[in-house]
């Protein structure tokens, strides 16, 4: 009867887990949105920086993108129950983004910035930011985008100053645009599903 007990207790515990799981991705794909703009503001300020000659772009880019994924993420989150799978997700990502902004920006007031360094950087916090996430969630799409940004950082430290560029640009594609609009796409779907059963 205890065998019995232990084994229901288990199955349950498992059906929980792999619950939160599900919930865990379906929250990251309301996120989509994120993966996009950072992407979009990456390629903004690469070629601003490239075209426009001017030290302003990433800073200036990169603050904006930041207030704007701020203000968004303040009003999605009104009124919304908060899960501590999300929290640990949203941990990880706020954690990578503050230290990037920190080693980037005291890197660039030392006079030690350059390219290279920058995606070699950036590379390896976004796959690690990735990886984790993957990690948590299960999800195998998102543990690719870890391994294109990890690629980029390696590539940043033995390949030529345009290798270094394609693969930032790459990775900037697919490890944020491609797979936040595969989000978005995910999670309108998840909408409409959840219409019908409701309808």
């Amino acid at each position: 009867m205890s065998g019995e007990t232990n084994s229901l207790e288990l199955t349950e515990r498992l059906k929980l887990i792999e619950s939160m799981i599900s919930e865990g991705r379906r929250t990251t794909t309301k996120w989509g949105w994120t993966f996009v703009l950072w992407g979009v503001a990456y390629l903004v300020a690469t070629a601003w920086a490239t075209w426009g000659k001017s030290w302003l772009a990433w800073p200036v880019t990169m603050t904006a993108a930041a207030v704007v994924s701020s203000v968004v993420a303040s009003r999605m989150s009104r009124g919304q129950a908060e899960t501590t799978l999300g929290r640990a997700i949203g941990a990880v990502w706020i954690a990578m983004g503050s230290s990037l902004m920190v080693v980037l920006i005291c890197l660039a007031v030392s006079g030690r910035f350059d390219g290279r360094v920058f995606v070699a950087i950036v590379g390896a916090m976004l796959a690690t930011a990735h990886a984790t996430s993957a990690m948590i969630l299960k999800w195998k799409a998102q543990y690719w985008c870890a391994v294109v940004w990890l690629a980029a950082a390696v590539a940043a430290c033995f390949g030529s100053d345009e290798v270094v560029g394609i693969a930032f640009l790459g990775a900037t594609f697919l490890g944020q645009i491609v797979f936040g609009v595969y989000a978005m796409i995910l999670e309108s779907r998840q909408r409409k599903q959840s219409g019908a059963v409701h309808a």
